[in-house]
């Protein structure tokens, strides 16, 4: 039983040995080429000139290198050049959500929902910094101890979190929460998050301009389940949308898109998201759709949704239904206004329709487990009627297994449907087993 953990220690020495000779042919690249001609380069013109210079120190380096090396050493060369290093096989794969570097030697990814270790490795904490400074430095910011946190998004809009010494005691750790896939309603359906009733229900809501917050936590899907319901808005509407980090891809034209912008070395230049909350307000907005509210953007929020901007949409982090409003009404207080928490109930409740929780279950799968209404604050804090919810029946192979129900609960807000001239399926609410 011990062989292959020799093999795998072996491999692993070997796949070390291999990063740190690429790091040394690396830097002999970036001395050799002529910095003066670096401007006038075209970027096909340097990444030629790359690939050149990597194929003859490649051939130079004799045994070092194996024949059979040769190809990848060149490959990987373009790839630490111009992209994430080691990290760019993982980058080009579509069922990778998440890239978890937790140092030199430790990759994780999440792939279908669930963790699992690959045999990526980099050669040294320098090698991981260095990848960590490029991204960093494609936005302008800097990472070291005196700023060793950092935020970033890449091209292809994948979201990067990177924390290094002294705040990690492990060495630098970088994260990344890929958005390469984006799955309609159609294909949240068919893989089970939740089933056609449900999805019928969402669609009325969001073209009843019925406001709505989904609910989850970190991973569990809130954000595409937010692009799938973008869907269903008419096209006549303007959107403006809100976010940290860039994530929404609405499926709509006329969407104007705003993000915040962290502070620079000088601790100047912040842009909260309840400044563009605000400013949203003056950009003649049919719907405004701040992609998580996480503190007092939530008070602009709601009166946006209280006051003729009806329909619009945001997610928080939270376990279940009455969380989520428990968290608003948090987030209302950190605001900076002293508003007596009935008064905070009462609007939280007046602006919010339909709370959508959706959670990642055992195995990886995520599924829409509550759709709820709120109704009020009496009986207090929150009145909340469930009308669909996933019952978790039991774990088979790893996974949770359960069906989705229709409570027999029918929604007080039909009325506002049938006005909007949206209509739902007979027999939609009835209480039943569904999907």
């Amino acid at each position: 039983m011990a062989a292959p953990v020799v093999a795998d220690v072996k491999s692993n020495k070997s796949e070390v040995r291999f990063q740190k000779l690429k790091a040394e042919i690396h830097k002999r690249i970036v001395e050799t080429l002529d910095l003066t001609r670096l401007p006038a380069w075209t970027e096909d013109r340097l990444r030629q000139e790359v690939r050149v210079q990597a194929t003859d120190m490649t051939r130079t380096a004799g045994e070092l290198i194996k024949g059979d090396e040769r190809d990848r050493m060149v490959n990987e060369l373009m790839a630490e050049t111009f992209g994430l290093g080691p990290l760019e096989p993982l980058m080009k794969d579509p069922e990778i959500s998440d890239i978890l570097v937790n140092g030199p030697h430790s990759v994780y990814v999440e792939r279908r929902g669930k963790l699992e270790p690959t045999d990526v490795v980099f050669a040294d904490d320098a090698h991981v910094m260095m990848i960590i400074q490029r991204i960093a430095a494609r936005i302008g910011r800097r990472v070291d101890e005196m700023s060793p946190i950092v935020d970033a998004r890449l091209k292809d809009g994948s979201r990067v979190n990177a924390i290094v010494p002294p705040l990690s005691l492990l060495g630098p750790v970088l994260s990344i929460r890929r958005f390469g896939v984006r799955l309609e309603a159609d294909d949240l359906i068919g893989n089970g998050t939740m089933p056609a009733e449900v999805m019928h229900l969402l669609q009325a809501a969001v073209e009843a301009r019925i406001s709505i917050v989904v609910s989850g936590g970190t991973g569990s899907g809130k954000t595409t389940l937010l692009n799938a319901l973008s869907r269903f808005i008419p096209h006549d509407e303007r959107l403006v949308t809100i976010e940290d980090s860039a994530e929404l891809r609405l499926q709509r034209n006329h969407v104007i898109k705003l993000e915040t912008r962290q502070a620079n070395a000088e601790n100047q230049g912040e842009v909260r998201q309840r400044d563009l909350v605000r400013n949203a307000l003056r950009m003649r907005p049919d719907r405004i759709i701040v992609g998580e509210c996480r503190g007092g953007e939530a008070l602009d929020m709601l009166q946006a949704m209280n006051t003729g901007h009806e329909g619009s949409m945001t997610t928080v982090h939270a376990n279940d239904t009455r969380d989520a409003l428990t968290r608003l009404e948090m987030m209302v207080m950190m605001a900076g206004f002293e508003l007596p928490v009935p008064v905070i109930r009462h609007y939280i409740s007046s602006a919010v329709t339909l709370v959508v929780q959706i959670a990642r279950l055992k195995g990886g799968a995520r599924k829409v487990v509550r759709v709820a209404e709120v109704l009020g604050t009496d009986p207090g804090p929150y009145h909340t009627k469930d009308i669909f919810s996933f019952q978790q029946t039991g774990v088979v192979d790893g996974k949770a297994v359960g069906e989705f129900r229709a409570t027999g609960y029918v929604p007080a807000f039909l009325p506002r449907l049938d006005a909007a001239g949206v209509s739902v399926k007979p027999g939609l609410f009835n209480e039943r087993v569904i999907g």
